[in-house]
């Protein structure tokens, strides 16, 4: 499962607003676990979050919510759970301005791929400048559980940033967006 996510989607450029969204939430959950967990609750997640659909999502109730967090198949902490719904209203936000919601992320970016060259893992930082206005910028938005280190897993994970080592064969296929 593991490969594949890393074969398949970790660090291919991504523009899908629907998409966006999934890893956004996906890695808010991840905060403090590790990648493997949220992975193999990925398909509970979907079904939990009504395929990440941020028009449904930012319109559950209190009872949703409360049953979300007798989910087991997701990861039941009240704060995260909470923190989907309300990035739901800030991602619907932003669409409802004009703005498509890849437009807003990869502009952190430039709207191209940051393409590293890392030859060790040590070398490959847990934030930069860019996660860092990319947080401050969807707080100032109204999201939650974005905070740097955050954000750069998500940037590496949809593609804005390739961080697969020299010596990764996926290293050379992530390099355009």
């Amino acid at each position: 499962m593991y490969r594949a996510y890393h074969d398949e989607e970790w660090g291919v450029a991504c523009r899908d607003d629907s998409r966006l969204f999934e890893m956004l939430i996906l890695e808010g959950a991840q905060a403090g676990l590790s990648w493997i967990t949220i992975l193999r609750k990925r398909d509970n997640y979907r079904q939990a979050f009504d395929n990440f659909d941020a028009n449904k999502i930012a319109h559950y109730s209190q009872r949703r919510i409360a049953a979300l967090l007798n989910n087991p198949g997701i990861v039941r902490n009240r704060r995260k759970v909470e923190s989907a719904v309300g990035n739901a209203r800030a991602c619907l936000a932003i669409l409802d301005s004009g703005q498509r919601f890849a437009d807003f992320v990869w502009q952190f970016v430039d709207d191209t791929p940051v393409i590293n060259r890392w030859r060790t893992m040590q070398e490959v930082p847990s934030s930069t400048p860019a996660s860092d206005s990319l947080s401050r910028a969807l707080k100032k938005r109204g999201f939650s559980f974005v905070g740097s280190t955050i954000c750069y897993a998500y940037m590496q994970a949809v593609g804005m940033v390739n961080d697969h080592l020299l010596s990764c064969p996926q290293h050379r296929r992530c390099q355009t967006g």
